[in-house]
């Protein structure tokens, strides 16, 4: 698989797409994307939104179902990753993609997109962890973490939607802290 255009940078835009997915397990060669939204933001500000149940090709799990609160019912008629994958690339554009540890959610779309025979997405992406570590100086630079210590509600995490909102607020909140910064140095 190609290396993806990943980026850490100084720069914060204002206008990109915030992508996250929910998954039956951690590998994006054997296991499956069961949600997946994205947010897009124009201007810092929620302008349009994606959100997609998957049925996935194997059973979900208890562990999955008790963090993600998703269960088999709910996947049980939702469209296949192959069906849905052409709507959301659609979504996304080729806006700057932000996520947090973007890697993980690309690494299985680009999969997903090869294995459905279709052209890979070459984005430019942002991820807010990276950009965390850089810039927060915790232990830990988890979503949950860093909603915690910019004081945003963690409500829903592990749910698609509700974690790219959470990580499009860590975002503002970290672009807002390093603009403060440039402006009193």
């Amino acid at each position: 698989m190609e290396k993806l255009n990943t980026q850490i940078t100084e720069e914060f835009p204002d206008d990109y797409t915030v992508v996250d997915i929910e998954t039956t397990g951690l590998s994006p060669v054997k296991n499956d994307i069961i949600e997946i939204s994205a947010l897009k933001i124009r201007n810092n500000k929620i302008s349009d939104e994606f959100s997609q149940l998957i049925k996935p090709s194997e059973t979900i799990g208890r562990f999955i179902t008790s963090l993600t609160g998703i269960t088999n019912e709910m996947v049980e008629f939702a469209p296949s990753v192959k069906d849905v994958l052409p709507a959301f690339i659609d979504f996304i554009s080729n806006d700057i993609i932000l996520g947090h540890n973007i890697r993980f959610d690309l690494n299985f779309i680009r999969t997903n997109l090869a294995n459905s025979g279709y052209k890979q997405i070459e984005n430019q992406t942002l991820d807010t962890m990276m950009i965390a570590r850089r810039r927060c100086k915790l232990k830990s630079h988890s979503l949950k973490n860093l909603a915690l210590h910019y004081n945003l509600s963690t409500e829903g995490h592990h749910r698609a939607l509700n974690d790219c909102l959470i990580t499009h607020n860590v975002y503002q909140n970290i672009k807002k802290q390093a603009m403060e910064e440039k402006a009193e140095a």
